[in-house]
């Protein structure tokens, strides 16, 4: 039988758009909630598209451009993209879904991938130990250097973020609208 971290990874990003459905019914968005929830929707979606550019998933242990402050970016990123559409939905039942959906399914991840981690890279635990799991430090303490790519970015897709959050902020509008 499957670990629950194992089925949270194939289950998060099928539940996630059954979430955006429950989001959507229950939204209510003004335009000032909108415009606040934006700016920390295009920090996530800015913050996950650059660390994006620096992971090299399997090969080499990413410790350069956001992971030289905090160990999980795409996962930060993440969490104020939710943040921000939380903002924009005015609704205390979608903040209550989104702290559980962060808990259930993104910690165990979180948690799983970085036992996989571990098991890959010797370097790891030093990186660990000097690097914030979620915290962002203030100066890096990760490896420094290293270049942003965008083939990296376009290979892991990340523009389907950025394609998310446009599509469900035109619904937001378009249901403020009717």
């Amino acid at each position: 039988m499957a670990s629950w971290p194992a089925i949270a990874r194939r289950v998060r990003v099928p539940l996630g758009f059954a979430f955006a459905v429950f989001y959507f019914w229950l939204a209510k968005p003004t335009v000032r909630c909108m415009l606040l929830g934006s700016v920390f929707v295009t920090a996530g979606l800015c913050l996950r598209g650059i660390a994006s550019g620096y992971l090299r998933k399997n090969e080499q242990l990413a410790m350069a451009g956001p992971y030289a402050y905090t160990r999980n970016p795409l996962y930060l990123g993440s969490v104020l993209m939710a943040f921000g559409f939380v903002l924009a939905a005015r609704d205390w039942w979608i903040a209550l879904a989104a702290a559980i959906f962060f808990m259930a399914i993104y910690l165990p991840v979180v948690f799983s991938e970085e036992q996989f981690l571990r098991a890959r890279f010797p370097e790891f635990e030093e990186y660990a130990r000097r690097v914030p799991r979620f915290l962002v430090r203030f100066g890096p303490v990760g490896a420094e250097g290293g270049r942003f790519s965008w083939d990296l970015y376009l290979k892991h897709r990340e523009y389907n973020a950025l394609l998310g959050a446009v599509v469900m902020m035109a619904a937001l509008v378009g249901k403020m609208a009717w």
